[in-house]
């Protein structure tokens, strides 16, 4: 008689308990993150764009005007040449910053590091940075007493050098105020893109300098044609970093010269801030607010685009 085998019943494999499925895992995490934008970004914003449609000084209930605000925006030279003095900040933030941080990091990266080591470069490099660490409410009183017109350390110091007569007032002259900003604004920003770059260098192949170096080039050909397009992302970020920061720039102004003298050194987010709280015209300084968050969004984007054809084109 054969007796028939069976096999003994499969085990139903069971998933743990109380496991979330993976798609609702991921999604797990994005909410606290979304519930900050909506609760600190979305709202406000869009509470702002609707004090910009009134007229309003704060008090008692806001009056609908539509687009008066904007309309009268376009005639408003102050506001025109705030932006004038916005676009001196971005240089003074993103452009010369990138240069110089650029060029550091460089010779941090291939003279220093090489010649008297890793720990002196990066100790340079930390006191480079350190303006980045000072809160600014502590730095611009120090250059506010560093560059006051009559006992200041600048012109004392051009004073006990025999250059007395390049004494200036340096944050109450109106022809001067700007380019004394955009000075500071170097010192506080070149740190930044020179941490950056010197992180970015990091990852270069050491082989192209070595065969570049070879063939006999130099140093400033190995930079531009090496260093360059290597941490071309890096550098992107940055100026991506600094624009952003100087467009949105109101701390800087307001410690040193509260838009002054005349106007002077104003920029938009100032400027807003003035129709705020000291004119107490709410809708009109929400107009500009809004303005501003618009061509903050429309940079963003532009450079944002340009990273991504120009990684588009390295591959």
């Amino acid at each position: 008689m054969t007796q028939t085998l069976s096999a003994p019943p499969a085990k139903a494999v069971s998933k743990p308990a109380g496991r979330p499925r993976r798609g609702l895992s991921y999604s797990v995490y994005l909410i606290p993150s979304t519930v900050l934008f909506v609760a600190v970004i979305l709202v406000p914003f869009v509470m702002n764009i609707g004090f910009s449609l009134t007229k309003w000084d704060g008090i008692g209930s806001p009056e609908w005007v539509g687009l008066d605000n904007y309309s009268k925006l376009l005639s408003d030279g102050s506001f025109w040449a705030s932006f004038g003095h916005n676009v001196a900040l971005v240089i003074a933030m993103a452009i010369i910053p990138l240069v110089i941080g650029l060029v550091l990091a460089a010779a941090l990266f291939d003279f220093i590091a090489k010649r008297f080591g890793p720990r002196t470069a990066a100790i340079l490099r930390a006191c480079i940075y350190l303006p980045q660490v000072l809160p600014f409410a502590v730095a611009g009183i120090v250059w506010a007493w560093i560059l006051a017109p009559d006992n200041g350390a600048l012109n004392a110091v051009l004073k006990a050098i025999g250059l007395k007569s390049l004494q200036e007032d340096w944050l109450g002259d109106p022809k001067l105020a700007l380019y004394t900003v955009m000075g500071v604004m170097v010192w506080v920003q070149v740190g930044f893109p020179l941490v950056v770059f010197m992180a970015g260098l990091q990852r270069v192949d050491p082989s192209l300098y070595e065969a570049a170096e070879i063939d006999g080039a130099s140093w400033w050909r190995r930079f531009w044609h090496i260093t360059i397009p290597q941490i071309r992302p890096e550098i992107y970020v940055v100026l991506l970093t600094c624009t952003v920061a100087a467009i949105k720039s109101f701390d800087k102004i307001y410690i040193l010269t509260k838009g002054g003298p005349g106007g002077a050194t104003n920029v938009p987010a100032y400027y807003s801030y003035q129709n705020f709280f000291e004119k107490t015209q709410v809708g009109y300084g929400a107009a500009i607010a809004t303005v501003l968050t618009l061509i903050i969004i429309v940079v963003m984007a532009v450079l944002i685009s340009r990273q991504n054809k120009a990684e588009g084109a390295d591959r």
